[in-house]
């Protein structure tokens, strides 16, 4: 029999399926650039990010999800098609649109140029097929007045002329901390845009993303958010002489200490780790604005919520910075979901960026296209030691295959890496070339091959 929820919901344009499911509305949150162990929720115990901390608290964490693409423009193309590499037949807006849902896009979804689309206000490379509609977030970035400072060039100014910006060698090791409440930023303009849609759509089925730019350079926020980190303070990642040594050339990104000059200057890697965390707090603070708001609107128990980042981000870790290699701090990234009816928790299991697709469509009762490669993860939101799959693919100048003991990167020359995650978390000794690991490396070889394979075939 028929349900008179389930006559209310196909009045509204839903199918029975649809209906019958206890999420009706889906809110995705993503931020740029953001290191998983940079949340408190995974277990940074310097950085406050206490409005993800409590989402985390009334979700699944999964603490081992990768993304598959390490730059921006990839991985988002990824993420919303739910394909390894390249696009799909529909993104993930489509498709609920498909199936009677509003779809909106606030801020950065599909890859952006971080300053030049935001200063310019501009779309990017976004899809306009994904959205019912879409608004973009504009901000000075690092022409905001302010303390202005450019890290590995060892400049400190307010003036407005010469700053780093568009385009520009080193508008990577940008900051700017200012007086002001953080209103004119993007971030808190994508906050606000996304509270005035869910009120103006809390009684239809939605599909609403809002995409933070922060910490993704040039790290902006107001002087407040800089105070709780003292850059004295602040802790960099431990090098060990000849750390390189044993990591192939073609694993070694282009962006180092000693060739983007910041080598020279120890106390400025530590201040470009308090301008990232002034501005992960930042970008916090903008996210607990959107969560309030679905509370207030009674919205939290019709909606699915996701957070998670593109990808990871170098802060000097085996001196590199930025991002674009296979290595655990671009790879791997926070992942949160929080739904109706399933119980808060915390899972080791592999999960993808891909997964989301088809795990948001189980959520909502719709059934995603054929052309959909992720997998769905509901089973390990019923059941945190559920297991979905055995590793996970990443994709940059070479191929990352991480398990859950393992992390194996090969590269287009034939060299290789394998760390043993278990023993050596920082990827410091590389296995490959050690006759006594003969074993896991024939084991992680075979597992990439076998999956870049299943991947071709469903492709």
């Amino acid at each position: 029999m028929i349900t008179r929820l389930v006559v209310i919901a196909c009045f509204i344009g839903l199918s029975t399926a649809q209906a019958q499911s206890e999420v009706r509305n889906v809110l995705f949150l993503i931020s740029d650039d953001l290191r998983a162990n940079t949340l408190g929720c995974y277990g940074n115990q310097v950085c406050q990010t206490p409005n993800i901390d409590k989402l985390a608290a009334k979700g699944m964490v999964f603490e081992r999800a990768y993304c598959q693409g390490t730059m921006c423009g990839p991985s988002r193309l990824s993420l919303m098609y739910s394909r390894y590499q390249g696009k799909g037949s529909k993104t993930l807006g489509e498709h609920f649109q498909d199936h009677g849902r509003y779809s909106a896009r606030v801020g950065k979804i599909f890859h952006m140029r971080v300053p030049g689309d935001i200063i310019a206000g501009t779309n990017g490379v976004d899809v306009s097929e994904c959205w019912t509609e879409r608004f973009n977030s504009q901000g000075n970035e690092a022409h905001t007045p302010g303390d202005y400072a450019c890290l590995n060039l060892n400049i400190f100014t307010t003036e407005l002329e010469g700053r780093e910006s568009t385009k520009m060698p080193n508008r990577m090791f940008v900051s700017v901390k200012y007086n002001g409440n953080g209103s004119d930023q993007p971030d808190h303009k994508t906050a606000t845009k996304t509270i005035d849609l869910l009120e103006k759509h809390k009684d239809k089925p939605f599909f609403i993303a809002a995409g933070f730019v922060r910490p993704h350079y040039p790290m902006v926020a107001p002087h407040q958010y800089f105070e709780p980190y003292r850059w004295q303070a602040m802790t960099v990642p431990r090098q060990l002489k000849d750390d390189l040594a044993d990591i192939p050339k073609q694993g070694i990104p282009r962006s180092t200490s000693k060739a983007n000059g910041i080598a020279k200057f120890p106390e400025n890697q530590q201040r470009m780790w308090a301008a990232y965390y002034a501005s992960v707090t930042f970008m916090d603070e903008q996210v607990g604005r959107v969560l309030d708001s679905l509370d207030r609107l009674g919205l939290r128990e019709s909606t699915a919520i996701v957070f998670t980042s593109d990808h990871g981000y170098h802060l000097g870790d085996h001196s590199f910075w930025l991002k674009g290699d296979v290595h655990e701090q671009v790879t791997r990234v926070p992942m949160i979901i929080s739904a109706p009816g399933h119980k808060p928790g915390r899972s080791q299991s592999i999960a993808e960026l891909v997964d989301l697709y088809p795990t948001l469509s189980k959520l909502t009762g719709t059934k995603p296209p054929a052309d959909v490669q992720g997998t769905n993860l509901t089973p390990i939101l019923k059941d945190g030691t559920a297991k979905a799959k055995e590793g996970a693919i990443s994709f940059a100048k070479g191929q990352g295959w991480r398990t859950a003991n393992w992390a194996y990167m090969r590269y287009p020359d034939g060299s290789e890496e394998l760390y043993d995650m278990e023993k050596d978390p920082e990827q410091f000794n590389n296995l490959a070339k050690e006759d006594a690991h003969s074993k896991p490396l024939t084991i992680m070889r075979k597992g990439l091959a076998e999956r870049l394979k299943a991947v071709s075939k469903k492709g």
